[in-house]
């Protein structure tokens, strides 16, 4: 059996290498590592794709996300409400720009932003609110974008873990995750379901003036060389990066699917134990693109599951094992442990397996045989 990795790039790698060479080559041959013409292919390209008409590419997900917020004039003390239960960029950029971030509890179910914690969270001084789509699984956009709506507030979609995912929304219209919000932010960091060979991320928006607003933020607040128009940052995907991603985006449905697919037999395998929860999906939708394929363990050892499978060579990992309200830096008194039950259960539980376009059925089977030996024990 070849060797189980978290994530295997150098087998993807391998089945697309002459593509992602001749495409970095261009970029070596013409020295055009900056804005060259490899990043507006790939922009107008994932404007395609997404059905969108604005990508900015940037330099990674986490400036994504600032400069979104930076594009939306959010001014210090405002409000950004989002979920506890997600990785730290999230609330890292609200912090920085010395915005509030209050941080709401989860659904149990998705792990997504909970609506109703969103709404008891609302004040006056709310501008925002910042939805995961975590795990690769859409957020609940209908509601979220209704309830802005009401409140007169920004989405920001936090597509990170999601891109390529759809949402159906309720009059059964289907949009591609990361263009129902006013603007959106994703990661291309190489582990991501689409990852270039380095650090990467974008921007995305449906509104004319947010992008020029944010063109102009990713290149020091120019749009004219030396005329600094908005103050604004350095953030720029590199050319050799968006060689790389403009030879795997056409792979990318192709990618998903097969995540889906190996989702779907790790479901097949372990869904019927008492004491696993599988993620919930419907394999024929394209709603969850599965960047991690996360279990929950319910009344067993899941730090024991987790030494198990590493010994056997199964390589495994907790996300997330804090939660953000409970990290040194977000700690606030305004926090109490009784408004975050889903989240202190969840970082308690869950435990992500290995998921990648690579992984083979003999893999599975001894993932999967590996999880229930040790929970038959």
């Amino acid at each position: 059996m070849k060797k189980i990795q978290m994530v295997d790039l150098k087998s993807q790698y391998d089945k697309i290498a002459t593509t992602v060479n001749t495409s970095i080559q261009e970029v070596l041959d013409t020295n055009t590592y900056i804005n060259g013409p490899q990043v507006q292919q790939f922009q107008k390209s994932l404007e395609d794709y997404l059905g969108v008409k604005h990508v900015i590419p940037c330099a990674n997900g986490t400036d994504a996300l600032q400069i979104a917020m930076m594009g939306l004039g959010l001014q210090p003390g405002d409000e950004v409400i989002t979920a506890d239960f997600t990785f730290a960029a999230t609330v890292e950029v609200i912090a920085l720009l010395q915005l509030t971030p209050v941080l709401v509890d989860v659904d149990v179910d998705s792990m997504n932003i909970s609506l109703e914690r969103i709404k008891a969270a609302i004040t006056p001084k709310t501008k925002a609110i910042v939805p995961v789509h975590l795990f690769g699984r859409a957020a609940n956009m209908d509601e979220i974008m209704e309830l802005a709506a009401e409140h007169n507030l920004f989405v920001i979609e936090d597509n990170a873990q999601a891109i390529g995912a759809d949402y159906v929304s309720a009059e059964g219209t289907k949009s591609k995750i990361g263009t129902i919000g006013h603007v959106a932010a994703t990661s291309f960091f190489p582990s991501k379901n689409l990852g270039c060979y380095g650090d990467g991320g974008a921007i995305f928006t449906n509104d004319d003036a947010l992008a020029h607003t944010i063109r102009g933020i990713v290149n020091h607040g120019m749009y004219e060389r030396y005329h600094h128009d908005v103050v604004g940052v350095n953030s720029r995907l590199d050319s050799i990066q968006a060689a790389v991603l403009n030879a795997k985006l056409p792979f990318l449905n192709d990618y998903n699917k097969a995540r889906r697919e190996a989702a779907t037999k790790y479901n097949a395998a372990l869904s019927s134990h008492p004491n696993i929860i599988t993620p919930s999906f419907d394999a024929n939708e394209n709603n969850h693109v599965f960047h991690q394929y996360t279990l929950r363990i319910i009344d067993k050892d899941r730090n024991g599951l987790m030494q198990h499978l590493l010994s056997k060579g199964i390589p495994c990992a907790i996300y997330y094992p804090i939660p953000l309200h409970s990290q040194k830096a977000y700690v606030d008194v305004r926090y109490k442990e009784e408004d975050f039950p889903v989240t202190n259960q969840l970082v308690k539980e869950v435990i992500s397996l290995p998921m990648h376009t690579e992984l083979d059925d003999e893999q599975i089977q001894f993932i999967t045989d590996s999880v229930l030996e040790f929970l038959n024990q």
